[in-house]
């Protein structure tokens, strides 16, 4: 029997009589790296706001390794193992890149920063977030405010965010979204490379094909207020459906 991280049940949502899921269902292996793709108003970030919490499905089942979390409460879904980089970037822009990443690496010890937490504490807090930020290559800047980083860097930070909640799940939303060509596979050979070295799960949303194509080992397609198709890169770029609904006759 295959090992599935994650299943969607027969998910349905709506949003003020609008029908944004009808009846969508599907399951992520363990150990996968792959991608959901779409045209904008297909419900992609809604649909990782549904895994994730941030929004409570109208029917249907969200089953995190084996358990059915509708209804929990993003933090404690956290807990469970799930973690998400945002489309948005999520990040405190006053606090320097160190504190952003610290920060994280308290709260997910349940440790709260006060006078009388131990010194040995707050260094190996310290160590993590930097060994974590040398992950996403951003220790060089572990002093700049993280609201004067370049766009491209912003989103290594907020990947490192949701590296510091110590996932094995980890949704990516759109991590490539408004950077430069350079940057765009910089992110993508980082994520490759991650996703290689911590052995977690990993699901992206993405706009750009050749990023979709070039690192997914599966590929997910949501149109029509349902998932359209999934399968293989190569798959998915030979589906009469998909080309006509969303990739175009050229692919």
């Amino acid at each position: 029997m295959t090992d599935h991280v994650l299943r969607i049940e027969n998910l349905s949502k709506a949003f003020e009589g609008n029908l944004v899921f009808d009846d969508v269902s599907f399951a992520i292996e363990e150990g996968e790296l792959s991608s959901i793709i779409g045209p904008n108003g297909a419900g992609k970030t809604t649909l990782f706001n549904l895994i994730t919490g941030y929004h409570i499905p109208d029917a249907g089942k969200v089953i995190l390794r084996g358990r059915n979390i509708v209804g929990m409460q993003p933090y404690d879904i956290v807990r469970l193992g799930m973690a998400r980089a945002f489309q948005r970037t999520n990040i405190f822009p006053r606090m320097t890149v160190l504190e952003n990443v610290v920060s994280t690496v308290i709260s997910r010890r349940k440790g709260n920063f006060n006078m009388t937490t131990p010194v040995r504490k707050l260094t190996s807090d310290h160590q993590r977030a930097y060994e974590i930020l040398e992950s996403v290559g951003l220790t060089d800047m572990s002093q700049r405010q993280s609201g004067t980083l370049a766009h491209g860097n912003q989103k290594r930070l907020d990947i490192a965010i949701a590296l510091a909640l110590e996932p094995n799940l980890l949704l990516l939303d759109e991590p490539t979204q408004g950077m430069s060509p350079e940057e765009r596979w910089q992110t993508v050979d980082l994520v490759k490379e991650l996703w290689k070295r911590l052995k977690i799960t990993m699901v992206f949303i993405e706009h750009d094909m050749d990023v979709v194509f070039g690192i997914s080992q599966k590929v997910r397609v949501l149109c029509y207020k349902t998932l359209l198709a999934e399968g293989t890169p190569e798959e998915i770029s030979a589906d009469r459906q998909v080309i006509e609904a969303y990739l175009g006759e050229e692919v």
